[in-house]
């Protein structure tokens, strides 16, 4: 029997992937690997919009509840745990589905970044002990382009260690791998985030969460200032109203979703398709 296809489903946050995902694997008889950096957290699970309980009992789910919101975790190691969980999917018969809005993470698999220069773990201590202004100038000294957060450590931190890993890494997109965008006209991507803030986001079950983790984490952690929860914690000690807390966090998703966007398109291999088209294509092409 032929090795079944890795089929990756990119868009950005908001757009429908994982309710797609989950009805492709379905069809496919298939099993999903999530490529969120904010999903691998223990703990954080409404705030990061993980599927349900009820999702990954549909579909087994990977990629999921890795680490503590404390413990390190890299893009090469989500490199070597992705296709780790490829090589045991498909050697259950089954179809891996990547799927998730991180470029960097779904990248290095589907190029198949070189992280082998061991040297990257001291860049990247010694990267971690620099200032936001002290890194920016460390791009510019070293030819390196700003990103789009030029203002965000993390942002910064990873385009650097792109650098010197894309310089290794394929130009191609590896064998057998079918990817998939999901197109989604702006104001309706828009209205979305938007929605899913007012209606879905802001209740009791996210305060506790925010509490838990505020009890035990600090906020000083990437991992703690790259979600919802900041703004939370802010409302619930009445530094700000709900209404505020709901336009930032909305506002913070827009530019998320514009930043997974401008990364995604620099990917001629990316088939961009509306959301109802896409099942039928991959019917036409498996």
């Amino acid at each position: 029997m032929a090795t079944r296809p890795l089929i990756v489903i990119v868009g950005p946050t908001a757009s429908g992937k994982t309710g797609l995902a989950i009805k492709l694997a379905q069809k496919f008889d298939g099993e999903i690997i999530s490529a969120d950096s904010r999903a691998i957290y223990r703990g954080m699970d409404i705030g990061t919009a993980k599927p349900t309980a009820a999702e990954q009992i549909q579909v087994k789910h990977w990629g999921i509840d890795l680490v503590e919101p404390d413990e390190r975790f890299t893009v090469a190691d989500f490199q070597k745990y992705a296709n780790e969980k490829i090589a045991e999917i498909r050697a259950r018969g089954k179809t891996p589905f990547l799927v998730g809005g991180s470029g960097l993470y779904i990248d290095s698999v589907i190029f198949d970044y070189d992280f082998t220069d061991k040297a990257d773990e001291e860049l990247r201590e010694r990267l971690d002990k620099m200032s936001v202004e002290e890194l920016q100038v460390y791009c510019k000294d070293s030819n390196i382009s700003l990103p789009e957060n030029h203002k965000n450590k993390r942002y910064l931190m990873r385009a650097i260690e792109r650098k010197n890993v894309v310089k290794n890494s394929r130009q191609k997109i590896c064998d057998n791998t079918i990817i998939i965008g999901i197109e989604t006209d702006k104001e309706v991507l828009r209205k979305r985030i938007i929605d899913r803030a007012e209606q879905q986001m802001f209740r009791e079950e996210l305060y506790d969460e925010t509490r838990k983790l505020a009890a035990k984490y600090s906020f000083g952690l990437e991992s703690m200032k790259s979600n919802i929860y900041p703004i939370v914690w802010r409302m619930l000690n009445g530094e700000i109203s709900r209404d505020e807390a709901v336009f930032f966090f909305q506002t913070d998703d827009w530019h998320l979703a514009k930043k997974q966007m401008t990364w995604f398109r620099r990917n001629p291999e990316i088939k961009w398709l509306a959301l109802e088209e896409i099942e039928d294509y991959l019917v036409k092409m498996l």
